[in-house]
């Protein structure tokens, strides 16, 4: 799931932001379904395609590695958080957020950017409920169990979240919102996916830490994708409350609703990517109990206090300016002329940005090998899962 930022010059407006449930869409229309949904996963080489989630068949190079090699650029920068199908050893270098390419930007597991005055919030992955209080236990390389429970989502990112007291304008999750389909319409929902009705009935579709969210943070707009089809919501908050603008979807294919413009208020320029100084001072005061274990410990163990956090943050970045550490290759990029050995050892590498930002906060390194050797035992009665949820065909979502 992700979205443009259109500037003045590219639309004639500076209150302009595109949404769309796929990574990179071209501005040329004619090239959207050619290029845009085939580099949708930031896979770098053969390699990564040991971690991703789908079915052998779709298991290919495709053209992000172009955007990863400098061969291409990306036109418009563009803003993304993963999904249910991804290359998470590459995602989990980024775990903070970062810069998968020049101009493409991954939110991290969860996260807050700046773009101007546009304050941008994420969550990676999908809920299961069975993940959900665990530890982040995935252990490189990882096994069957692992390459399907790393992108879940975890209670101790959504926490962080929660933590968040100054206003949000854009939230983007993979999954809905539980509960959402009650606030659009749902009878032409059903129409076109069928299927999703027991789900809905069960009050089961959608992610319960999400709606949590969005019920606490009020986030002006909100954009998801995951089940393939455009939906529209309003939701609001309290009696006189404000309102959250509902938008998932469809897959980036021929005739699929897969584009809108949306016009949200700004102030002018410039335009570009800026850490968001609440963000780092939660990311600061959390990463002292960062769960590398299958059990967490408990959130009120987190030190120092927020305050001190903000503080610390904001004097760092008076020494420096407010942009994220610029893009660094980690992995080798993709050659057609001499492919990767997909049984090579290498994987696993630490990213200079990650790193970077890390010592910026003065915070340790903590996402290397897991604390726990148990980590990779199936917890008993946990189911296996296959992630399709209602969904039909899910490879793609």
């Amino acid at each position: 799931m992700g979205f443009r930022a259109y500037p003045k010059e590219f639309l004639s407006s500076d209150r302009h932001f595109i949404s769309v449930p796929t990574r990179f869409l071209l501005h040329l229309l004619p090239k959207i379904n050619q290029d845009a949904n085939s580099c949708r996963r930031a896979v770098r080489n053969e390699k990564d395609l040991e971690s991703l989630n789908v079915p052998p068949k779709y298991r290919k190079m495709n053209t992000f590695w172009k955007y990863y090699s400098g061969e291409k650029v990306a036109p418009i920068l563009t803003v993304f958080i993963g999904g249910n199908h991804e290359a998470s050893n590459y995602l989990w270098e980024l775990y903070y957020g970062g810069w998968v390419a020049p101009r493409i930007y991954f939110l991290g597991f969860s996260g807050v950017i700046k773009f101007g005055n546009i304050r941008i919030a994420g969550l990676s992955g999908i809920y299961k409920r069975h993940h959900y209080h665990l530890g982040h236990c995935e252990e490189f390389p990882y096994n069957e169990q692992d390459i399907r429970s790393i992108y879940h989502i975890r209670e101790y990112d959504v926490q962080k979240l929660m933590e968040i007291q100054e206003p949000v304008d854009i939230f983007l999750s993979h999954d809905w919102p539980l509960g959402i389909t009650d606030y659009g319409n749902l009878a032409g929902l059903l129409r076109r996916k069928p299927f999703l009705e027991s789900e809905i009935k069960a009050g089961t579709l959608g992610s319960q830490p999400a709606a949590v969210l969005m019920s606490k943070l009020k986030p002006s707009y909100w954009f998801s994708a995951h089940l393939h089809c455009k939906f529209s919501a309003l939701v609001k908050h309290g009696e006189n409350g404000p309102f959250t603008k509902f938008l998932a979807l469809d897959k980036c294919l021929p005739g699929k609703s897969f584009l809108q413009v949306v016009e949200v208020e700004s102030e002018a320029g410039p335009y570009d990517l800026q850490f968001d100084e609440e963000w780092l001072a939660i990311t600061k005061k959390f990463n002292s109990i960062f769960p590398r274990c299958r059990i967490g410990r408990s959130f009120s163990e987190a030190k120092p206090d927020i305050e001190e956090c903000r503080k610390y943050v904001g004097d760092k970045l008076q020494t420096r300016d407010k942009n994220p550490f610029d893009f660094v290759q980690t992995a080798p990029p993709h050659n057609p002329s001499q492919p990767v050995s997909i049984n090579s050892s290498a994987g696993h590498y630490k990213n200079p940005q990650t790193e970077a930002l890390l010592d910026l906060l003065g915070l340790e390194y903590c996402l290397d090998t897991p604390t726990e050797s148990a980590n990779k035992t199936q917890t008993p009665g946990e189911p296996n899962d296959s992630d399709d949820s209602a969904v039909a065909s899910d490879e793609e979502g």
